[in-house]
């Protein structure tokens, strides 16, 4: 593939700046635990259901210790306790406080080194389900088969999960790989996750592992017809981000929407929660073989493409030391970007292959995430699908990995049927067509498109070393990325926080990180069979 001429040297720089970022966080983030990660460990403990007034039973017992004032010292410690002492599961324990009969704090103490036992044989149970629906994923890719070059992405957003069914098998049918199920508006917000099958959702579908569950046994259905693995996407961002990833990760979901940084500057979700769940929800998304998704792209919904262009490249790399810190191997790190330069701006696409090519060499091993142009789509069809096909085209040649479709309909509604397969139609025909372009050309030294490179980077690495000066918490409150301000104790979610005590503990977290370094080795022996043909 052809390169750029870019300075390492800068980059080297701008990658350690941001691991300082990150390890300056993660200093203050790991003295909390919240509310959400509690009701994670509940589940992954076998915590299902609702009680009689539909309130997730994971809630109930974590908002039980809370109004005790004893969160602090985690759902685990308490409900081995609880387990120990009373010879009931967790999810029996979970029903008799719902009832009002259970107090879990007042059961028999037992010794610390006997609960921490028991929370660890029950982690390694459901760690060990994880480890299954990984290796269903793996089993399926050797039968079926991967190609190379992008992954065509498309999302369904009926707010039905039957009619999001119907339209993701119908969009298989046409060619795509990933299908993405989009949540309904506003669920990012809710501090619980719905239960059960949903049939009405705005904007999209409401994200619950039944939902999860019957999309997953969709897709596996058509994609057994058509001799073809389906990855099925969907969201953990938001205030239950560490749940919604435990649920995926049961689920054998494979993609997912998964960025502290998104939720804050564009949900104001409180800075301090979601960065603190966004390395539990990483840890589980990294033991699942779950690739994330990370939220760049929406920064040029607000900011200038052109002018703000290195935000986008600081956050990718701020984002790659968190994911490395929870244990997120590169071949999982989804980072975003878009191609959202204004049409009208001269030589925008040599601006804008520029910009993926310079994310690509970055980031070489990440299956880069690049989204289309949405913000200067008019609704005039014609000139959509054009800016549509000269995205694909920047794909295509930078050798992006996922690939989500523009759709012709942009600012007009939600897609047809049709407009999907226009969109995937339009894709194939530029993958093809461009299939070794990447390959046959060079870039011109000196020429505008490493000149624009050079530029993005030497801004980068400035906002890098600024933000490492001052703190990504102080950055934040100052609307450097984006241009989006959000104050460190506001936005949603700050209750939630919880300081740990000095008895706290986690048992899912030394698990995860073993599962996920052991399942990084098995996807390069999966790669490396398919590369050699084993599959057949």
């Amino acid at each position: 593939m052809a390169t750029l001429r870019i300075d390492w040297d800068k980059v080297s720089r701008a990658r350690e700046a941001a691991r300082q970022i990150a390890d300056d966080v993660h200093a203050y983030t790991r003295q909390f635990t919240t509310t959400t990660i509690e009701r994670s460990i509940c589940r992954l403990f076998g915590i299902d259901g609702v009680d009689p007034m539909g309130v997730p039973l994971p809630n109930v017992v974590v908002e039980h210790l809370v109004s005790r004032q004893l969160l602090g010292f985690g759902a685990a410690y308490w409900l081995g306790q609880a387990t120990i002492s009373l010879g009931k599961e967790p999810q029996e324990l979970a029903e008799a406080v719902a009832r009002g009969e259970l107090d879990l704090t007042q059961t028999e103490p037992v010794d610390l080194f006997e609960i921490e036992l028991w929370a660890e044989k029950k982690a390694e149970e459901a760690v060990a389900k994880i480890h299954h629906n990984r290796i269903i994923r793996e089993e399926r890719l050797l039968e079926f088969g991967d190609h190379s070059g992008p992954l065509i992405y498309v999302i369904v957003a009926t707010g039905n999960i039957f009619e999001d069914i119907v339209q993701a098998k119908a969009a298989a049918m046409q060619g795509a790989d990933i299908i993405a199920v989009i949540r309904t508006t506003g669920q990012s917000l809710l501090d619980y996750v719905p239960f059960g099958a949903t049939t009405e959702g705005f904007g999209g579908t409401m994200a619950t592992q039944e939902n999860f569950r019957l999309m997953r046994a969709a897709l596996d259905e058509v994609g057994a017809e058509l001799k073809r693995y389906i990855r099925l996407c969907n969201y953990c961002s938001g205030l239950c981000m560490p749940e919604i990833a435990v649920m995926g990760a049961m689920e054998r979901l494979d993609v997912m929407l998964n960025d502290a940084l998104y939720g804050i500057l564009f949900r104001d979700i409180n800075m301090q929660r979601t960065l603190i769940d966004q390395e539990f929800s990483r840890l589980i998304n990294a033991a699942a073989g779950i690739i994330i998704n990370t939220g760049e792209d929406n920064y040029l919904t607000t900011s200038d493409a052109y002018e703000e262009a290195h935000t986008v490249l600081a956050s990718q790399l701020i984002n790659e030391q968190f994911a490395l810190k929870a244990g997120l191997p590169e071949e999982q790190m989804g980072l975003g970007h878009a191609f959202e330069m204004n049409p009208e701006l001269k030589n925008a696409f040599l601006y804008e292959l520029a910009q993926a090519q310079l994310a690509r060499q970055i980031f070489p091993n990440s299956p880069l995430k690049y989204m289309p142009p949405t913000k200067f789509k008019t609704g005039n069809i014609f000139r959509g699908h054009v800016q549509d096909a000269l995205f694909n085209i920047v794909t295509v040649i930078s050798d992006q990995r996922i690939h989500l479709l523009g759709m012709l309909t942009e600012a007009i509604h939600t897609p047809f049927l049709a407009d999907r397969a226009l969109a995937i139609e339009n894709a194939r025909y530029i993958a093809n067509s461009f299939a070794d372009f990447g390959e046959d050309i060079e870039y011109r030294e000196g020429g505008i498109m490493e000149q624009r490179a050079a530029k993005v980077l030497d801004a980068t690495l400035d906002l890098l070393q600024n933000i490492r000066r001052d703190g990504l918490f102080r950055a934040i409150e100052d609307g450097i990325l984006a241009g989006v301000k959000r104050p460190f104790e506001g936005g949603k979610g700050l209750s939630g926080v919880v300081v740990k005590e000095d008895r706290y503990f986690n048992p899912f977290i030394p698990l995860l990180l073993e599962e996920s370094k052991a399942g990084s080795e098995r996807y390069h022996q999966t790669q490396t069979a398919l590369k050699e043909g084993k599959n057949e």
